[in-house]
């Protein structure tokens, strides 16, 4: 898969979301776009690979995903769900067999479709309605979460890219 010309942000509104979701639409967008054009390059035994100690490519993409979701249950109010749990526990575990990278690229675009649909209908005057977060109930808004979600997957997605570029060496 080729580049697009221009990155998500740059192409102008995308139909069907409200204009100050925006931001957070194009960085899904680019997220999904940058793990697709990681996916068509990265060999299956680099997946899991952990070169100098550091999280493998297989982490921090399922952790983009899982994180997403997490963040986003947060943003609607919710706690996390047993299955959400033991998903973060297991994040940086292959399985066995060993997660595929087009499985796991599969995965983290299905909660960016999820994501999408939430943020299609989250009313904006709710963006400045507190949240609490984790166990702790840590202080956060709706926009908080979605801004925090949307830029903790882009840090990710560039682990995983630079991790590529290191096991290419």
């Amino acid at each position: 898969m080729n580049a697009p010309a221009t990155e998500a942000w740059q192409r102008g509104a995308v139909p069907g979301f409200e204009p100050l979701m925006m931001p957070i639409v194009h960085t899904l967008i680019q997220v999904r776009e940058d793990l697709e054009r990681l996916a068509a390059r990265v060999p299956p035994e680099h997946v899991w690979q952990r070169p100098g100690g550091a999280a493998s490519i297989g982490f921090h993409v399922r952790h983009t995903g899982g994180a997403l979701d997490r963040l986003f249950t947060y943003a609607r109010g919710e706690s996390l769900s047993d299955d959400q749990r033991a998903a973060m526990k297991a994040e940086e575990m292959p399985g066995d067999p060993p997660a595929t990278m087009a499985a796991l690229v599969s995965e983290v675009s299905g909660i960016i479709d999820r994501a999408f649909d939430q943020l299609r209908a989250t009313p904006v005057s709710s963006l400045l309605d507190e949240r609490k977060v984790g166990r702790a109930g840590l202080p956060s808004t709706v926009l908080g979460l979605l801004f925090h979600a949307a830029e903790h997957s882009t840090r990710h997605v560039g682990q995983a890219i630079t991790t590529s570029l290191i096991l290419r060496t």
